[in-house]
């Protein structure tokens, strides 16, 4: 049996995660130092013990700040929305992390995700919703690459929360933080606006708030504290309540309208990670590189953010790796800087970036 590295953070899903696969062969810990939510050393090697595994604890402060917090403050100065977990799964915890994992000699990657993983006929990794609809997480793990995926492995796919929660009892097993992680673990006691302006080289400053017609409202303080589909802290009085339907760096404006003025009726998506349609031969198609942009229009589901629920869609490959998406209805606040997940039943076929 292949040794098995987990990624230890300190709850209880990598917990229960890391109990689950010693029960089928080796495994090893690691814990990964980002320098934003400590955990202490002795927190860490008590839960080792109670697992009865090695833990090893890596620092990637360096990388993580650059790679996932620098990506995040940059793409708000650009006026659009980033979603930092998308970055940090790929390029952190099946990257930096995966590979220090490879020098302790683990051949697989394994983490407290909601999500499952199954291999084809052709050896393909194939990447699935996660059991518990409450809690799926197949989301944040779409810009994994099928190398990446091949070597992924999710113990809690199957299972639900309250499962997961009661089988960490029963085997007392002590997360290192009751809590639940956040949804952007960097930012912690604080909001968004607060942690942007405390970086280093940020700058941001007041300018107009106009509506769709381009009709002059008001005053903002900073684009930094909106995003597409906002409706707190517009401060603009009228008759129904104004959302943020555009940010406009460029001319530092920001663009409000009511809630009929957030629907599209498609989007593109530039960047896109194809894990499926393979190519008809599936010798065509190894293991460890990527899908095939297909070659005509597809039917999907597609998500444009974590809490969206899944929306009828064709997909529309266009020239230089980008989709158009249209939808069989129109969305609302479809936000530029987010992930768009497709989905073919509980399948993910593909994710990229939205770009307006």
């Amino acid at each position: 049996m292949p040794l098995t590295a987990v990624a230890v953070s300190g709850g209880v899903d990598s917990l229960v995660a890391a109990y689950l696969l010693k029960q089928e062969g080796p495994v090893v810990g690691v814990h990964f130092k980002t320098g934003y939510h400590p955990v202490p050393d002795a927190a860490i090697e008590r839960i080792g013990q109670d697992l009865g595994i090695p833990i090893h604890i890596v620092d990637i402060r360096a990388p993580f700040k650059q790679e996932v917090v620098d990506y995040f403050v940059k793409t708000y100065m650009t006026g659009r929305t980033p979603n930092p977990c998308l970055v940090c799964n790929p390029v952190i915890k099946f990257g930096r992390v995966f590979d220090f994992a490879r020098t302790l000699g683990a051949e697989r990657m394994a983490t407290g995700h909601y999500a499952r993983i199954e291999t084809d006929d052709s050896g393909s990794p194939r990447l699935f919703r996660g059991r518990d609809p409450e809690k799926e997480q197949s989301y944040f793990l779409a810009f994994l690459s099928k190398k990446q995926l091949a070597a992924a492995v999710f113990p809690l796919g199957d299972m639900t929360k309250s499962a997961v929660k009661r089988l960490a009892a029963e085997k007392r097993l002590h997360p290192a933080s009751p809590s639940e992680s956040q949804d952007i673990c960097f930012i912690r006691k604080t909001a968004y606006g607060e942690f942007l302006v405390r970086q280093k080289g940020w700058v941001h400053r007041p300018g107009p708030i106009v509506d769709v017609r381009g009709r002059h409202i008001g005053e903002h303080k900073g684009l930094h504290l909106f995003t597409v589909g906002q409706r707190r802290g517009i401060g603009c009085p009228a008759a129904a309540p104004y959302y943020v339907v555009r940010i406009d760096p460029q001319r530092n404006r920001l663009i409000v309208g009511f809630r009929e003025d957030l629907l599209s009726h498609e989007c593109r998506v530039s960047g896109v990670n194809w894990i499926r349609p393979e190519p008809a031969d599936p010798a065509d198609s190894p293991a460890d590189s990527p899908a095939d942009s297909p070659a005509d229009p597809i039917d999907a589901a597609v998500r444009i953010r974590y809490r969206h629920q899944a929306a009828p869609a064709r997909l529309h490959p266009e020239s230089g790796g980008s989709v158009r998406v249209r939808f069989r209805t129109p969305q609302t606040a479809v936000t530029p800087g987010q992930g768009a997940v497709f989905y073919v039943g509980e399948e993910v076929v593909g994710a990229g970036w939205i770009e307006g």
